[in-house]
């Protein structure tokens, strides 16, 4: 049986006003009586009814943020910003992966909106303006996570992902290394085709250096691996003698892959480095070298410019500078 207001109300001989006002605004509300109703409502076992109390409000107490992966550590990290800057404004985060489909990333865009959250926080796969422009009808506000739509009127946090992919090909060079392979994909994936964009913008001032580009259809570590093996059944002359990956998960991938072969030693035969520099980077056998991106810093500013949107500031877009992390994974 669902415990009402009214029969708290009946519960304390208080009105149905009064217990309203004990949920919402208990400093209206005498001690003695707050005291009255709160032990009614504990010894009713009563629950409030969120979803009503949002309807009448016209908006919950929440953010939407929906990631392309969020099995990966640095969107979990990316998360765990979010929240802990939403919490302190007393507001929930509620987590949607797209897993990198344009439809599951639409859905859940109209989901939070028939939600009525306070705005959306979105890493894009390929962003849908239809959905946008509901949110915006809606007067949701949208804060775009390593991503910028054309025309800049929506705020967006980012880390140049064109330098973090030069500073991985530059430090590869810098190594000796003039077999380069970058491992990474969907290309569609603007992060991915900006890492590789920096990489090539660093070979192009090494004529004798040559890129090879081996396109995933996924940011995992299975894919990595099953890169890693194809790579140890090519002959000597024919492997690479560096890769990039455009996520730590690819390269921990790379890294077990060429290991289950046997042949290939890291950082000797194959120098390896990844991106993003999620916890597990310098856990691996060989720790991994990689391009650091601030994921906890980045979902609070997510949270941060939502809130400058909510109170009307102009669109503000922020971009962070990506850091090289050198270790044994390219140690020279």
């Amino acid at each position: 049986m669902s415990i009402s207001v009214k029969d708290v109300a009946a519960a304390a001989s208080v009105s149905v006003g009064t217990v309203s006002n004990v949920l919402n605004r208990p400093e209206k509300v005498a001690a003695a009586t707050v005291a009255r109703v709160q032990a009614a409502i504990d010894d009713l076992g009563f629950v409030r009814n969120d979803a009503a109390r949002q309807l009448r409000a016209g908006r919950s107490r929440s953010i939407g943020l929906i990631v392309l992966d969020s099995a990966n550590p640095f969107f979990a990290e990316v998360a765990r910003g979010a929240e802990e800057q939403a919490d302190a404004e007393g507001m929930s985060v509620l987590l949607g992966n797209s897993d990198q489909v344009p439809s599951r990333e639409s859905a859940y865009l109209d989901l939070f909106r028939e939600q009525r959250v306070n705005g959306v926080l979105l890493t894009p796969v390929d962003l849908d303006e239809a959905p946008v422009r509901r949110l915006a009808a809606a007067g949701i506000p949208l804060v775009l996570v390593d991503g910028e739509l054309p025309g800049g009127d929506v705020p967006s946090v980012a880390v140049d992902d064109v330098e973090g992919g030069h500073l991985a090909a530059a430090h590869l060079l810098a190594l000796g290394r003039r077999r380069i392979a970058f491992v990474g994909g969907p290309l569609s994936i603007r992060q991915v085709a900006d890492r590789l964009r920096g990489a090539r913008r660093a070979l192009a001032a090494h004529p004798d250096a040559r890129l090879e580009v081996i396109d995933t259809d996924a940011l995992t570590v299975l894919r990595g691996r099953e890169v890693g093996e194809a790579i140890a059944r090519r002959p000597v002359g024919e492997r690479p003698d560096a890769v990039f990956c455009a996520n730590d998960l690819l390269a921990v991938g790379v890294m077990q892959g060429t290991a289950i072969l046997g042949d290939i030693r890291v950082p000797h035969d194959l120098a390896l480095i990844g991106y993003d520099d999620i916890d597990f980077a310098q856990a691996t056998v060989v720790p991994l070298s990689s391009i650091r991106q601030p994921a906890r810093e980045i979902g609070a500013t997510a949270v941060a410019l939502l809130f400058e949107s909510l109170e009307g500031a102009p669109a503000r877009h922020v971009t962070f500078r990506p850091e090289l992390v050198v270790r044994a994974s390219t140690a020279g």
